[in-house]
């Protein structure tokens, strides 16, 4: 059985998506506070872990060049916020920090949210939705 699911992300420059995703009000695991080999980002109350992982050590790890998140995307993480307000706060929190809003904030109905590029142009959706109003 799976005890928790990491998802490992490279970056060039620990220091710098550190600091990006403090400005966010995201925590560290304590593990990885002043570690300066890599950082746990706590996602959730689940405490979903990414791994933010310099580009070196992750080809280690990965055993395989990292993506150029420049010329594509490798994947788009998603969380979901407990309100419209919260994606709100979140998208000016994200522009604060010098976050790339490559899609803002929309409304379907019953899901709101936009998107965002980290340093490493990883790309984040933020949204909030409403399930029972979801069509079909």
């Amino acid at each position: 059985m799976i005890k928790e699911l990491w998802i490992s992300l490279p970056v060039k420059d620990l220091a710098l998506s550190k600091e990006f995703f403090k400005r966010l009000g995201f925590t560290f695991h304590l593990r990885h506070e002043t570690d300066n080999s890599m950082a746990g980002l706590v996602m959730g109350s689940k405490g979903l872990m990414v791994m933010l992982v310099p580009v070196a050590t992750f080809e280690t790890f990965a055993r395989y060049n990292a993506s150029d998140t420049g010329a594509g995307t490798e994947m788009l993480l998603s969380f979901e916020m407990d309100s419209r307000a919260e994606v709100d706060a979140m998208y000016s929190l994200v522009v604060a920090a010098g976050g790339t809003i490559f899609a803002e904030p929309e409304d379907q109905g019953w899901m709101y949210g936009f998107g965002f590029a980290d340093p490493d142009w990883h790309r984040w959706n933020v949204l909030w939705s409403d399930i029972s109003a979801m069509p079909g």
